[in-house]
């Protein structure tokens, strides 16, 4: 998907489709329409630590992405928040 979005953003092509989380961060690039939340399945990005992890950073990790800050850091990039699920 971002290479629409750089196609779109160097004036390459005049329309792409992309999330639109991307289009946003893009000051080159302008949302000429939406497609409706009905015609397609949420987009999610879930996160776990696998079991075979070794890296004793990723819980803290994990930990981070759920506080408040990271949230904030989302939201304001336009992504919705899902509550997170706890062991």
């Amino acid at each position: 998907m971002r290479a629409a979005l750089l196609y779109v953003s160097r004036h390459e092509t005049p329309l792409g489709i992309v999330y639109a989380t991307d289009a946003a961060a893009d000051p080159g690039v302008k949302v000429v329409a939406v497609f409706p939340e009905d015609t397609h399945p949420p987009i999610i990005y879930p996160i776990a630590v696998t079991a075979q992890s070794k890296n004793p950073s990723a819980p803290r990790l994990l930990e981070f992405l759920a506080s408040p800050a990271a949230r904030d850091f989302f939201v304001k990039r336009g992504f919705t928040v899902l509550d997170v699920a706890r062991p």
